[in-house]
């Protein structure tokens, strides 16, 4: 009886596992058949490094480069931020932290991971996006930099919790090697436990990362939406999500621009499957 317990759940499991990578199939599939109907008319090297984006001109230019910049701006300013903060508060919380200020901290990060993006955004457009706009004396707080600071914030939860469990899972033989050699307690993490637990740090960096370039209600609210190519981080843009959801109920079905937007969920699906396909190498570089 037993026997068949395992064996039933076995394949539960394993039809779980399937059914998650044919569904993924059937999203790809579905972006591949709406977004290449684009490129009967529209050459594949102007849609990516065309310079501008008016969809709704006559003809239409749809060349998705200010957006792509837009989206690398944000999420570079974002991992610059929330990067060596994140792995800074693992090594807190995994080396340094007594044990109930580790379980406190510990429950403040999954709580700050809940929290829904639009909600963050508004705090953002009531708070940071005033500040930005006084502090460094622009006529407008909504900037690539506010969508940096708010995406860091968002990304650092994922980095945090990932990166902790990697350190976490150092064998404690290595720390108690490196005290029985004489080192102390700083050198110990810097030169032996993060050393070790690289892997899984650069793999919480990475799913850091695509949760930055994937997210879509905050960066609307509050980078200003504007389709130019950037020039500095002070300067409004447009990332590819927010482009997707703000613009998606207006297209006309079958039309260029209702093409060309899913063409742009194609190269999002791009970048984020190569995002989680490099976190999953990072993790397991070390694995044998």
């Amino acid at each position: 009886m037993r026997k068949v317990k395992e064996f039933i759940i076995e394949k539960l499991i394993l039809i779980c596992g399937l059914a998650s990578i044919f569904f993924v199939a059937l999203i790809f599939i579905f972006l591949l058949k709406e977004g290449l109907a684009l490129f009967k008319t529209v050459k594949l090297g102007a849609f990516l490094f065309g310079r501008n984006w008016y969809p709704i001109s006559e003809p239409p230019e749809l060349g998705i480069l200010p957006l792509i910049l837009g989206s690398l701006v944000v999420t570079l300013g974002a991992a610059i931020i929330s990067v060596p903060v994140g792995v800074g508060c693992a090594v807190y919380i995994a080396e340094i932290a007594p044990g109930k200020i580790k379980e406190v901290l510990k429950a403040g990060i999954e709580l700050l991971a809940a929290i829904p993006s639009v909600v963050i955004g508004f705090i953002g457009m009531v708070t940071l996006v005033p500040w930005v706009k006084s502090t460094f004396h622009l006529p407008t707080g909504l900037t690539a930099l506010s969508g940096a600071i708010m995406l860091a914030f968002m990304a650092m939860p994922t980095i945090v919790s990932i990166a902790e469990d990697a350190l976490y899972s150092v064998p404690k033989t290595y720390k108690e090697g490196a005290f029985a050699l004489g080192a102390t307690h700083w050198q110990t993490i810097w030169r032996i436990m993060l050393p070790a637990a690289s892997s899984g740090i650069l793999a919480a960096v990475m799913l850091g990362i695509g949760r930055v370039i994937g997210e879509t209600m905050a960066v609307m609210m509050i980078t200003g939406n504007s389709a130019v190519i950037p020039t500095s981080i002070f300067q409004p843009v447009r990332t590819l999500t927010a482009t997707v959801a703000a613009e998606m109920g207006e297209a006309v079905v079958g039309s260029e621009h209702y093409f060309a937007l899913f063409a742009v969920g194609i190269v999002l699906f791009i970048i984020s499957f190569i995002i989680n396909v490099s976190a999953d190498l990072f993790l397991h570089r070390n694995q044998k």
